[in-house]
Formats: structure tokens, C-alpha cells, sequence
């Protein structure tokens, strides 16, 4: 009833929303990426996504369909896995930035141990800016993290928008400068944040920097500042800062998947581990538990 292809088509599209994003990353055309949504809305009987020249947003049909099409796609690639006898082998060194960490990418790196126990998965967390310049240097396989909005490198998985968040009572003066939580340069929300207030003319200091998330969270939870996060990542006890406070738009930034460039024994366990977080993509933008 539910044509995998389509399947693939529709969670590209819902993690993206973007048909020429979905297009771009699964080799298509965008004519076809259309065609693939309209049948499987056509076997459903229900729209999944609203959309206009500007938008794509998921419908409520839309939003019960990702996990039904999840679920699909895992089975069928357990099937698909178990009849032609492939079993991949080897050490994948596979970078992830500690905001992802705390989504539910430990389930999809769970469901991937036991498709594939004879990989030996190493795990390493660090700031995005970091983790690019491990994989350029060869020192992991594959990084799921964020990238700058002008990087062509990676394939998103989704894309998100820069928000200032603080504690709820936090009250910025506009008159001083912009108390900044920050991570340690080469962060990337670090350097997005600087951008925006050095072209706003705004002025700021730093209240906060911390290598970890969790001490970035602490900081900002004691009213120390404000901080640049993911929109749909926002940590309990945070909230976004109102608009009255006047500080400038971040922009947008893409969660990406990078392959190294070299050839190595662990192309296929990448490609695996890859094709797992590009089907769960749906899980990671919401934290873990939710």
C-alpha cells in the first residue's frame, strides 16, 4: 500500500521542508519529489504538508505520518538486510555536536548497534565548528552538526532558526551592553550571535563561555545572559527573549550530515549510520524524553 520510495520522498520533504532541499538530497528531480508527495496523499486520502510559494508546513495527517513512515522504512531495511546476507563490519568514528546528543539520537545510535553489532560505533562529542575540522583532517568518518548558513558541505537533515533564549525573568537593558553565553570559538551559534550584534551595531560582553551545553544551560538559567539556540531545541527553564529587548534576527541554521572526504573501510557503516538518522530525522527536533 505505501510505496517505500514514496516514503523516503515524504520524510526528506518533512525534515527539510523544502521540495528542492528533499529534491537535492534523494537525486531526484523536484517534479518527481511532487509526484511521489501527491500519491502517497493520494493512498492516505489526507494532505500531509500545506504549502504556498513561500512555505511547506506539515498538516496534523502529516505530522502522524512520520512515525508511521518511520517504522515502515526501518522494517523494510531490517527485511532487506536479513535476505542478502550484507553485514557490515569495522570501526566508524562518528562525530556528533552535544545539542544533537541531547535529542533522541541516542536512540536512532541504538537501533544501530543492534541492525549492526559487528560495528564498532566511537562516539565523539564536540562543538560543531570542531567536528568539521576533524573530519577534514581524517580523524572521523561522519558528523551530524551544524554548519554556517554560506557552507555547502554536508546534507541537512533539517533546518532550524537562531533564537536568543534566557532565563524567563531575564530583563535586557537596552541602554548596557548584551550579556553573552557563549561557546569557545570555533562555535558556530557563537559566531552567528557576534555577527548579528557587531552589524545591529549593538554592543556586548561575554558573561559565560563553557565548552558544554549543560554549562551554557546553567549559566542562562541563572540569569547570567543570553544565549543563541536552535528554536526547536529550547531547554527546559529557558525562554526565548522577547522582541522588546531588540536584539537582532540570527537567521537560520542547517543540521547537516558530512561524510569524510577519504576513502576508508568505513564508507558503508557511514552510509548506514547516514541513511538511519536521515530516516529518524523527524526525533532529533525535539530533546530527548519529549
Amino acid at each position: 500500500m505505501y510505496d517505500p520510495s514514496h516514503l523516503r520522498t515524504f520524510l526528506s520533504v518533512a525534515q527539510t521542508l523544502s521540495f528542492t532541499q528533499a529534491a537535492r538530497r534523494l537525486g531526484l528531480r523536484q517534479s518527481t519529489v511532487s509526484q511521489h508527495v501527491r500519491r502517497l496523499e493520494g493512498v492516505t486520502g489526507r494532505p500531509l504538508f500545506t504549502r504556498d510559494t513561500h512555505s511547506v508546513e506539515l498538516t496534523e495527517d502529516g505530522e502522524a505520518m512520520l512515525g508511521f513512515a518511520r517504522r515502515i522504512l526501518d522494517v523494510h531495511e531490517q527485511a532487506t538486510a536479513f535476505f542478502t546476507g550484507t553485514r557490515l563490519r569495522g570501526r566508524l568514528r562518528f562525530g556528533a555536536s552535544e545539542d544533537v546528543v541531547l535529542t533522541r539520537l541516542p536512540e536512532i545510535l541504538e537501533g544501530f548497534r543492534h541492525d549492526h553489532p559487528e560495528v564498532d560505533l566511537e562516539l565523539t562529542v564536540e562543538l560543531s565548528g570542531t567536528l568539521h575540522e576533524l573530519l577534514d583532517a581524517g580523524k572521523l568518518d561522519l558528523v551530524l552538526a551544524k554548519r554556517r548558513p554560506e557552507d555547502p558541505r554536508g546534507e541537512p537533515v533539517w533546518r532550524d532558526r537562531l533564537v536568543w533564549i534566557g532565563a524567563e525573568r531575564l530583563r535586557v537593558d537596552p541602554e548596557r551592553p548584551v550579556p553573552l553565553i557563549v561557546y569557545p570559538p570555533p562555535g558556530i551559534s557563537r559566531a552567528l550571535a557576534l555577527e548579528a550584534l557587531q552589524r545591529q551595531g549593538r554592543e556586548f560582553r561575554i558573561a559565560c563561555t563553557s565548552g558544554s551545553l549543560n554549562g551554557l544551560i546553567a549559566a542562562a538559567r541563572a540569569g547570567l545572559g543570553v544565549m543563541a539556540h536552535s528554536r526547536g531545541l529550547i531547554p527546559p527553564g529557558l525562554a526565548r527573549v522577547p522582541e522588546r529587548a531588540g536584539l537582532p534576527e540570527l537567521g537560520r541554521v542547517d543540521f547537516v550530515l558530512a561524510h569524510g572526504r577519504r576513502r576508508t573501510a568505513a564508507q558503508e557503516a557511514a552510509a548506514a549510520l547516514a541513511a538511519a538518522i536521515l530516516r529518524g530525522g523527524d526525533r532529533l527536533h525535539r530533546p530527548h524524553g519529549d
